[in-house]
């Protein structure tokens, strides 16, 4: 029997306040002081003009003509509206004192017309503003805590403000106005009769609902218009992508179908022929095998689009490796080439690998097209942070047994070099040289291993 013996360890004491830090309420509380702090109070006098109109909108039908332009306006147009009836509300309510006025104006107006350009500071202005113009105005005989100037600027201000911000935004200063209507009617309000605390409030609170169902309904008109775009755009797109498939598929139909039919008749052609020469069988047996080396090439890129279960063959990539067959394909098919190979040969990735074949195998093919019976010459160079490749051919020369001229830019080989270049964020120039041939110049960046791992280490 073993005794085996635990040793009991008291809890650590948990800090005071863990329990309430962690708790949903507090988490929520202090959620809703970071929303405080972010929307009013996180530079508050921050400079924001309010925009111009994108386009004139409806009210510029109703305009005459010479007005239509200045229809952009309108927004700035009705907060300066809303300031020349709070200036016409504190003369009226001002009883004849001019000082008493243009004061009542300073804190009435003021506020409203600094939405324009500082929104969230224009309401603590406000907000300030009211026990001022209060006292200014001696609100001892007539309504607490606003009198109709400060009524009606604080109202103003509540609504332009939530339309330039967000809802959140308006529930906070609703918020803040109670808090100071519900103080102001607490501490002073026995000693008035009139109070206009709540009607206040109702009106704020019914402008401010008004405001942000507008708001979040140009918000999902918004969201929607953009989701109609990109829908259109994807539509579109699908619609060019089910065009191209179309395209392939009956180019894959077409060429494959050809291409077999030369494998087949260069099979077939020296059985037609009695004691055919050794060269002809040879030149036939080559034509053949570029032939259905086309074909399976044609169906390893193009036979993608032909089903959704369509597998890629198995057969590696061509790489730099390989061009040794490539040049001997080309010299049976009569192009004498030379390769030439510079620098200390590496490895490279795929990418570049197989751009540097498909380019050299462009290359020549473009001579033996557009000048029979030149000679040509590869040059690869590894050298630091790339490959270079030149490829340059002679000026065609004179074969009598080829019935063949010379064409000028029939095809895409260009085309898909510099694609495949700018791919890889290389260079090509492509230019005849100055004994009548043509030559093109690439260079393939390559990432050293150095860069590699200060990219990885950083």
């Amino acid at each position: 029997m073993t005794e085996t013996t635990h040793t009991q360890k008291n809890p650590e004491p948990r800090p005071a306040g863990d329990g309430l830090s962690r708790s949903p309420e507090f988490r929520l509380a202090m959620d809703a002081l970071a929303g405080l702090r972010a929307d009013l109070l996180d530079d508050p006098f921050a400079y924001r003009p309010l925009p111009l109109r994108n386009k004139p909108g409806r009210i510029a039908r109703v305009l005459p003509r010479r007005l239509r332009p200045y229809a952009v306006w309108t927004r700035h147009a009705l907060v300066g509206a809303a300031a020349m009836l709070a200036v016409l509300v504190s003369f009226a309510d001002s009883g004849g004192d001019l000082f008493e006025a243009l004061a009542v104006t300073l804190f009435s107006a003021g506020p409203i017309l600094l939405t324009l350009v500082r929104p969230v500071g224009a309401f603590w202005f406000s907000l300030a503003s009211i026990p001022v113009v209060a006292v200014i105005g001696q609100a001892g005989s007539g309504d607490w805590p606003w009198l109709p100037a400060s009524f009606v600027a604080h109202l103003v201000v509540l609504t332009v403000v939530a339309a330039r911000t967000r809802p959140r935004t308006a529930a906070w200063m609703w918020a803040l106005t109670a808090a100071y209507g519900m103080a102001a009617e607490g501490i002073f309000g026995n000693r008035y009769y009139n109070s206009n605390a709540v009607p206040f409030l109702f009106v704020a609170a019914l402008s401010l609902l008004v405001v942000t169902v507008l708001l979040v309904r140009r918000a999902a008109e918004e969201e929607v218009t953009a989701q109609q775009t990109v829908t259109a755009h994807e539509r579109s797109q699908r619609t060019l992508l089910e065009e191209r498939t179309t395209i392939a598929r009956e180019l894959h139909d077409v060429v494959a179908h050809h291409m077999m039919v030369v494998a087949i008749q260069a099979e077939a052609a020296p059985y037609r022929v009695e004691d055919p020469p050794e060269e002809l069988t040879k030149a036939f047996a080559t034509i053949r095998e570029n032939a259905v080396a086309a074909l399976t090439e044609l169906r390893r890129v193009l036979g993608v689009v032909r089903a959704k279960d369509y597998e890629a063959p198995d057969a590696p990539q061509p790489t730099l490796a390989d061009l040794d067959g490539l040049l001997a394909n080309v010299r049976e098919a009569g192009l004498g080439v030379e390769k030439v190979v510079t620098g200390a040969v590496r490895e490279l990735p795929q990418g570049v690998e197989l751009s540097a074949y498909r380019i050299v195998q462009e290359a020549l093919s473009n001579t033996l097209r557009h000048a029979p019976g030149a000679s040509a010459r590869v040059e690869i160079g590894y050298v630091l942070g790339g490959l270079g490749l030149r490829i340059v051919n002679g000026p065609a020369g004179e074969v009598s047994f080829v019935k063949q001229t010379p064409t000028q830019g029939a095809g895409q080989g260009l085309t898909g070099m510099r694609e495949r270049v700018a791919m890889l964020g290389g260079e090509m120039t492509a230019a005849p040289a100055a004994d009548g041939g043509y030559e093109v110049t690439v260079f393939l960046p390559v990432a050293s291993a150095t860069d590699e791992n200060g990219a990885g280490e950083a």
